[in-house]
């Protein structure tokens, strides 16, 4: 498990803080980016094996935009999108991704997402 690297991307600075601390509990290396560097960038930088994704960073950037961007280079890494409002689970622009998560201070959906994501990668 110590080679697996989760990218988490988020606005919110305790929410990277959070995820990496309790990720980082069950072994995981983690990365973080607030969404405003270049998403290519940063996964070619930290190379992850899974992406944990916000939906709305900040006002101007989307994350589904980014899933886009990530889907164009990369269409086989797993991507979680991750945000506090269920209503975007029925926008199209997130079907791409393989798993969406609610924000909860309970992590065990995200974590059991995360596993799911790691069955699938193969990893």
């Amino acid at each position: 498990m110590s080679q697996t690297t989760i990218l988490v991307v988020d606005d919110e600075k305790h929410i990277r803080m959070l995820y990496r601390e309790e990720l980082e509990a069950d072994g995981y290396i983690v990365a973080t980016s607030d969404g405003e560097e270049d998403i290519l960038e940063v996964v070619k930088r930290e190379t992850p094996t899974i992406v944990i994704l916000d939906i709305k960073l900040g006002v101007n950037r989307s994350g589904l935009d980014l899933l886009q961007e990530i889907r164009a280079k990369d269409e086989h890494i797993p991507v979680i999108l991750s945000t506090a409002y269920d209503s975007f689970q029925h926008d199209m622009k997130s079907i791409a991704a393989d798993y969406y998560v609610v924000k909860s201070v309970d992590l065990t959906e995200l974590k059991d997402k995360v596993r799911m994501a790691l069955n699938k990668a193969g990893t």
